[in-house]
């Protein structure tokens, strides 16, 4: 490709949509297929809509075009000032903040001519009578069509980009022709310096060592930063759709580093990227051979009765199944566990939900049998389409229109570099939860040979969910802290479901809510809660270390006699990249 390469503007222009077509297609597995079929079956019900009840639509489209000849009319009596527009950008819309979209007359009435007809696009979508599932699929693909025809995606429509082009005598548009053909080759857009980031130097950097593997995960412990620890030792399990440095992100980011600064003695599982070969994995197998494997070595290497875990997101589903498994089993080694973000109940599965129905699970599922597994790309695509203003569109004009270099971003970085999830496991997850919810059914799912019962789990827990948790939403989370029978701490952090949960106490940033009214009603708990700036790390913190916490003096080695130190952490298996 590297002869291809153009060094005018004008072969750049030829390129740019030959190349974007080609990126489109390569698309990891069908989710473009999909999205496609999706889209239409969605359309094809509005279409249906206003066919059978014109007159809604009608008026509608009526009121569009009252709305577009006052901004046809303000064209000409354009007085630079911007709250006389007829339409602004909703706030947090980030794509027309250029002072170019202001001050230029002719891309200030594209802007709004955008905002107008899209704003009309999704009042038809939203006033249409459809069973709430189907009116989430067409909301949701209608987003997607609307966003990707915005203006500032375009070359001649965004006059930032035609701006920067005519500064750099057309560069601008080489180099992000480049950037699109590294993209390419890569197969995926490139989010972040990646060249600014190597795991093991400022990415899970915090010293330790791996203690044990198998074909599941590695366990790494980590050095003690105190005197004394904990003489609980605290368990941390990542979920297995992502790696697990996001808890150990560059040293002023890590809950990892935080942890240890705290006294505890730190230990977290770094599960396998599976290829084809590890497809006859099951949920049962990362409970067996998982996490009650990392409970056993990490007891035997502190020599403790019993832990303290901390899961994330769909390691938190583990976790919970697990301690279930554990319950039925009579097994107490948990003596307390936190949950970050995590669905139980599934029957409000957020953004997610619009890829979630009979028809498409199936046909998903007898794709994901066939391939033997499903790919990270896969996965990286669908969470990148939850936000496609923010997560796909906004690095297509930075990095292929204006042909800047993404900036250095650690979370960014780990965004970028997903796993993939075997057959059998990813079929059994959205079988038995995103679609049928046993989960929170006694006796529903039978895991390792027990009947799971989560009503009997009676162990101290700790729930952090975030308000602007988009993956899993707080209303839909708030209801795990009833499922449980043992004492529940309940939080809601500000923030998504990323930026909620890494949020050091240093930066001073958000802030959080706590002790609301005990009741099943989100909003009172809301309305009763108290507010708290900051982080939410130290009141985590503190509940961990009421939980009759006592100390020991911290070890002077990690591992032991039976469990070898293998190699220095972050471990091999955190560096295998599916791209």
């Amino acid at each position: 490709m590297a002869n291809q390469i153009p060094t005018t503007p004008e072969k750049a222009l030829e390129l740019y949509q030959e190349r974007m077509m080609q990126w489109m297609h390569g698309v990891p597995g069908s989710t473009l297929q999909e999205m496609s079929k999706e889209f239409t079956k969605a359309w094809v019900n509005l279409s249906t809509e206003m066919i059978h009840n014109p007159q809604e639509w009608t008026e509608r489209f009526s009121n569009y075009q009252k709305q577009q000849a006052e901004l046809w009319l303000s064209f000409f009596r354009k007085d630079g000032d911007e709250e006389s527009a007829v339409i602004k950008p909703p706030p947090g819309d980030r794509r027309f903040h250029g002072k170019e979209w202001k001050d230029n007359p002719l891309f200030d009435y594209i802007k709004q001519s955008y905002l107008l007809a899209s704003g009309m696009v999704y009042d038809c979508a939203d006033a249409i009578t459809l069973e709430e599932k189907k009116k989430d699929k067409l909301k949701f693909y209608t987003r997607q069509a609307v966003d990707a025809m915005s203006p500032s995606n375009f070359i001649a429509t965004n006059p930032e980009v035609i701006q920067q082009a005519i500064d750099s005598k057309g560069q601008s548009l080489v180099d992000g022709m480049k950037n699109l053909m590294a993209d390419l080759e890569k197969g995926r857009i490139s989010m972040t310096d990646e060249a600014a980031f190597t795991l093991g130097e400022n990415l899970a950097a915090t010293e330790g060592e791996v203690v044990f593997e198998n074909e599941m995960f590695q366990l790494i412990q980590y050095k003690p930063l105190t005197e004394k620890v904990s003489s609980r030792p605290l368990l941390i399990v990542p979920p297995f759709i992502n790696k697990f440095y996001i808890l150990d992100l560059s040293p002023g980011n890590s809950f990892v580093r935080y942890c240890l600064e705290q006294g505890n003695s730190v230990f977290i599982i770094s599960w396998a990227n599976p290829d084809v070969d590890k497809s006859d994995l099951h949920w049962d197998d990362y409970i067996e051979n998982g996490l009650l494997k990392a409970v056993e070595v990490t007891k035997k290497i502190t020599r403790s009765k019993q832990l303290n875990a901390v899961a994330w997101c769909v390691g938190g589903t583990l976790l919970a199944t697990t301690l279930a498994v554990m319950h039925a089993r009579n097994d107490q080694s948990i003596a307390s566990a936190t949950f970050f973000t995590t669905l139980l109940d599934f029957s409000e599965p957020g953004e997610l939900g619009v890829f979630i129905d009979a028809e498409q699970v199936a046909e998903r599922q007898e794709q994901v049998k066939k391939a033997g597994m499903l790919p990270g790309q896969d996965l990286a695509m669908i969470f990148s389409m939850l936000r496609a203003n923010d997560l796909i569109w906004s690095y297509v004009v930075n990095n292929y229109l204006k042909g800047k270099q993404p900036m250095p971003f650690d979370i960014l970085y780990w965004n970028s570099d997903p796993t993939n999830l075997p057959a059998n496991m990813y079929v059994a997850y959205i079988e038995n939860m995103y679609l049928e919810n046993k989960l929170i059914k006694p006796g529903g799912i039978t895991l390792c040979g027990e009947k799971i019962d989560l009503s009997q789990i009676d162990v101290p827990c700790y729930f952090l969910c975030t308000i602007e948790d988009h993956i899993a939403p707080w209303k839909a989370t708030f209801k795990t802290k009833d499922l449980f029978a043992g004492p529940v701490e309940y939080v809601l952090g500000a923030s998504g479901h990323i930026a909620g949960v890494i949020n050091p106490p240093h930066k001073k940033k958000r802030h959080y809510w706590f002790n609301g009214e005990r009741t099943a009603d989100p909003e009172r708990w809301l309305e009763t809660a108290e507010q708290a700036p900051g982080s939410w790390w130290p009141h985590w913190d503190q509940w961990l270390k009421a939980q009759g916490e006592s100390t020991k003096a911290a070890p002077k080695t990690l591992g032991n006699k039976e469990f070898k130190p293998i190699e220095p952490a972050p471990g091999r298996y955190v560096k295998k990249r599916v791209n």
